[in-house]
């Protein structure tokens, strides 16, 4: 049975405690970080190790481009998604990025990356900005489009964050709590529309842990109205929620990590992320033990769909898009 938590471990190999906590049927994923990566062998390498324990679980990875971007040596160093905003060809490029991206994460033997960022840049938000592909909703909408196209080209399903919106609260998540003052019909008018706009084509949403306090006195991660009246009602999203990492400072306002988890849950989201605390993790785990959650459903979407070998690098499309981006100085 499929279960509802994503964790990660410390190193770049399986401790025997990882394939213990690994086995538990409520953990449903695993996501790597930059400690857990050597080069394309060594991932692949993890890759297969995982799922010769659970073939099941979801493997994921922060790759945005930019300075998020975990794999590293051996991958294409990609640039920050607003770097494309001011090319001639920004469409084409964003799209190519998307397919490169995928490629390699999929070739690593991971199933996704959680991208692309559908916040805007309105240059007050330090965490997001260059993150995001634009200010301007309809042109970030468009190139977000066109690099959700180039991901499901290469096979990989499309994970938009971070709904409704990081981009306007001035305050980190990862350290603090963020709060966004303006009105449900200003961030309506504004930053949902990506969202909105791209409802259908994205596989998977993530939540940011910011409060609208117009809107509701809960971080959207956290509640019903923002998940089930306005991303599923509104909106008609069917895909799923991933909580963002529920050991960020915006998530502690509901407690420990058996609250957050739980909270997250019953607001809306589909599966919870507890990164870089094994013993909040462990919490998290014995809470879902407790409240026997049913599993979520969608995630087979989100699984790879193809499984491109080393030989990509030779393929005319990988040549083509490599060219592109080189000519527009975007990547080495």
């Amino acid at each position: 049975m499929q279960g509802s938590l994503m964790l990660d471990i410390a190193g770049t190999w399986l401790t025997p405690e990882d394939r213990q906590i690994l086995r538990q049927p409520q953990v449903a994923g695993l996501i790597l970080f930059a400690r857990n990566i050597e080069d394309p062998r060594q991932v692949r390498e993890l890759a297969a190790s995982i799922r010769g324990i659970r073939p099941d679980l979801l493997l994921a990875v922060d790759q945005e481009g930019g300075r998020v971007q975990r794999l590293r040596q051996g991958f294409v160093r990609l640039p920050a998604m607003r770097a494309l905003a001011d090319n001639a060809n920004a469409e084409l490029l964003a799209e190519h990025c998307g397919w490169v991206m995928a490629t390699e994460v999929l070739a690593a033997g991971l199933d996704l990356s959680f991208a692309p960022v559908l916040d805007l840049d309105h240059q007050r938000s330090a965490v997001v900005g260059s993150r995001a592909f634009e200010g301007d909703a309809q042109h970030a909408t468009l190139l977000a489009g066109a690099f959700v196209r180039g991901m499901n080209a290469a096979g990989m399903a499309a994970t938009g964050k971070h709904f409704p919106g990081h981009g306007w609260a001035e305050a980190d998540s990862h350290v603090a709590i963020p709060v966004d003052e303006r009105s449900l019909e200003q961030i309506r008018a504004v930053d949902l529309q990506p969202f909105a706009r791209l409802s259908q084509q994205l596989a998977a949403v993530m939540p940011a842990h910011v409060i609208y306090p117009q809107v509701d006195s809960q971080p959207a991660g956290f509640s019903r109205r923002w998940l089930q009246d306005i991303l599923r009602g509104e909106l008609g999203f069917k895909g799923v929620i991933f909580s963002d990492d529920l050991s960020m400072a915006g998530a502690h306002v509901v407690g420990d990590a058996a609250c957050r988890i739980e909270a997250a849950l019953q607001a809306g989201c589909d599966m919870g992320l507890v990164c870089n605390d094994r013993a909040a993790a462990e919490l998290a785990l014995s809470a879902l033990q407790r409240l026997n959650v049913e599993p979520p459903q969608g995630l087979a979407r989100m699984r790879r769909q193809a499984f491109p070998g080393i030989e990509y690098r030779q393929s005319p499309r990988w040549l083509e898009a490599l060219a592109c981006l080189r000519e527009a100085q975007l990547i080495d």
